[in-house]
Formats: C-alpha cells, structure tokens, sequence
C-alpha cells in the first residue's frame, strides 16, 4: 500500500521524516492482513487503538480529548471501509501534535 498517498487523501501536507519512522515503528502490525486495517466500528478495537497508541505510543491521557481525536479522525475516515492503521495512526498523532514522537 503507498501510505504516503493514503494519508495524503485527509491531510494537506505529509510529514515524510514522521510518516518513514511509523513504518519503521509498525513494520511487523503492517505486514499482517488482519492488523493492518483498524475495524472501526468495533469498540474493542477502538479501546486498543486508544490505550496502546494514544496512551502509551503518545504519551496521551484522557485529559487530552482522545474521544474527540478519535471521533475527529473518524470523521475524515467517513465513508472508507478499509481504514488503514498507518493511516489511521499518522492522522491521530497530526491531531494530537504529536508527529515529532516518530522523528
């Protein structure tokens, strides 16, 4: 998949330097046809997405709006059936300001 052109669909500019260290980062998640897409119409897996990525991956706590995030992305995501976890992870962490974590 050409994560670059994916996530250029929902944003105005990519961070190339942030989007490579995410695919470092999630090599392994991407290389697997079951985590590769995030189900999002799946509670537990948008409770995994916000304890793993947000909290630990991001340094975020509840204080910081992860709902809103989350819905906020989702929002952009409207209507895409197949939502890509790299996609999905770079719009949080653009969201959140927190790009440079992948620096």
């Amino acid at each position: 998949m050409d994560h670059m052109a994916d996530i250029s669909k929902y944003t105005n500019q990519v961070d190339e330097a942030a989007l490579a260290g995410m695919e470092r980062t999630y090599r392994l998640v991407l290389s697997r046809p079951d985590t590769q897409l995030v189900a999002w119409t799946d509670p537990d897996e948008l409770a995994t997405v916000k304890k793993n990525f947000l909290v630990k991956k991001l340094g975020l706590s509840e204080s910081d709006g992860l709902d809103g995030g989350i819905d906020a992305v989702g929002a952009k995501l409207n209507g895409v059936n197949r939502k890509s976890r790299l996609t999905v992870y770079y719009l949080l962490a653009e969201y959140f300001g927190k790009l440079d974590t992948f620096k």
